[in-house]
């Protein structure tokens, strides 16, 4: 993600600036000492015009045309655009400014501007998203009363030009009301465009701080809040912050951030674990169990509470063997042992959550392999899992690689393969050259070419080959080739 696009506050100034480079300025010095204050990633976004050719000159000085009349009253000249560029820039923010016309585009390289943004009025304005894109310029868009179908117009112009962009689920009311406010629609934002960082441009009440920390728990990286200064003779609209309260707002924010945790990898806590240990069943001898004998269900209870180091219900095995004498009520201390089979059953489970996760769903007909190089109890750090679904003239298998599991060097004489990666990041050793891969990206294997891959997080990749022949894989390492072919792999017919 690109770094400005990271936990961005986006704070609009739009025509609140009342067409006065004072009262800009005023706005401006504000939102500095409060981002200051927060040490938060912000901007300050300004309106860019051109009135002389934005309007039609019948209409100029006409009143019965809602905006005309706001946009020239407040007009300010590009000399005094820039004074407040700088003063963005002195005050240690990013600057930011939606352009209305290809005039303005111009004026915004002009002066510099770091972000260019796209109104939801203009996301389909066609020669105005050519100009955008052509400066090269991180780019962020509204999305207000387009459609799926129109985002999906908006998202392929911007790839197609490789562009770094953003969108902001938006709603062109203003204010707008709880019922229409339709966060929902940013998980299927998300869900669509898994490239793009996606945000939530607001046009609720100022007061209401609900809507932002709600965006936060949906996944939005970048927040943006029309803000003012009132005055005795200055009123702000109903869907603008005044600078002086804009900090219940990011107060709100990053209250949201903290309560939905910095990733999505879940951390369990010592004290998070003492406390479950607490509430836990410990595992009780109901009957008198000599040492050496096999524990068998019935000669057990459960019940709180379950001391340090005491078997727990969810622990037990039956047919474990006793290592000492225990008299009845006595706490069970036993340590459950491994086995092939409970290794493997949480392996199986951890690729299915993967599966799960990268949405890949699996056939009924299939057949899973365990590649296990250095035997299964390695099987995390060294190894593989392939689901083969077709080997006829042409071979399909899905690959899951388990978060910074290893496959060894190796290469094939019979098969050529083509990799597309599904779901994570592919770390690829194809002939002595090591790239990532990423979601979506194709990569070919021809025979003969030593390769060895892992991943970082997990990832998950189908597999396009010719026929799959048994001992077609040649390893580096001669303890994997001295290896036979059933003692580095587990078949499964069903899980």
């Amino acid at each position: 993600m690109n770094p400005y696009f990271e936990n961005l506050f986006i704070f609009e100034m739009a025509n609140n600036h009342q067409g006065s480079v004072e009262h800009g300025l005023s706005i401006i010095h504000a939102l500095g000492e409060v981002s200051r204050k927060y040490k938060v990633n912000a901007a300050v976004k300004l309106q860019y015009r051109d009135l002389d050719t934005l309007i039609h000159p019948d209409y100029i000085g006409r009143t019965d045309v809602k905006h005309i009349p706001r946009f020239l009253s407040t007009r300010l000249s590009k000399d005094e655009f820039y004074i407040l560029v700088r003063a963005i820039r002195e005050e240690g923010m990013h600057t930011m400014c939606t352009p209305f016309d290809e005039v303005s585009v111009n004026t915004c390289m002009d002066h510099g501007i770091e972000i260019l943004k796209v109104a939801s009025c203009s996301a389909t304005d066609w020669p105005l998203l050519e100009a955008v894109a052509g400066t090269k310029r991180p780019v962020i868009i509204s999305t207000g009363g387009k459609t799926f179908s129109d985002m999906d117009k908006i998202y392929n112009f911007m790839v197609h030009r490789n562009v770094d962009f953003a969108m902001l689920h938006c709603v062109g009311l203003y204010p707008v009301g709880y019922e229409f406010v339709q966060l929902n629609c940013m998980d299927k934002m998300k869900n669509r465009y898994p490239e793009i960082a996606i945000g939530y441009s607001g046009h609720e009440n100022p007061k209401d701080y609900t809507i932002a920390q709600m965006a936060v728990a949906k996944g939005a990286n970048i927040l943006e809040r029309h803000v003012g200064l009132a005055t005795d003779k200055i009123k702000l609209n109903s869907y603008s912050t005044d600078v002086r309260e804009v900090s219940g707002w990011i107060e709100a924010v990053l209250n949201a951030r903290k309560i939905c945790g910095p990733t999505d990898k879940k951390f369990i806590s010592n004290e998070e674990l003492h406390s479950m240990n607490e509430l836990a069943r410990g595992c009780y001898a109901a009957t008198p169990i000599n040492a050496g004998e096999p524990i068998k269900r019935s000669d057990v209870f459960f019940a709180m509470p379950r001391n340090d180091g005491q078997m727990t219900s969810g622990e037990f095995q039956e047919g474990i063997l006793a290592s000492r004498n225990y008299a009845v009520n006595e706490g069970i201390f036993e340590i459950r042992k491994a086995s092939v089979t409970s290794d493997t059953r949480s392996i199986i489970h951890d690729i299915k959550g993967m599966l799960y996760e990268a949405k890949v769903v699996v056939g009924p007909e299939f057949e899973l392999e365990l590649s296990h190089h250095y035997g299964l109890e390695h099987f995390r750090h060294y190894g593989a899992t392939l689901i083969s679904i077709i080997n006829r003239e042409y071979c399909k298998k899905l690959m899951i690689v388990l978060p910074g599991q290893q496959h060894p060097m190796h290469y094939h004489k019979i098969k050529e393969e083509t990799f597309q990666i599904l779901f994570g990041t592919l770390t690829l050793t194809l002939g002595g050259v090591t790239q990532d891969i990423h979601t979506g990206e194709i990569i070919t294997v021809e025979r003969g070419v030593p390769h060895a891959f892992t991943s970082k997080d997990g990832c998950v990749f189908e597999e396009i080959s010719t026929t799959h022949v048994k001992n077609d894989s040649y390893y580096e390492d001669e303890r994997i080739r001295k290896m036979d072919l059933m003692e580095r792999k587990t078949i499964l017919k069903d899980w």
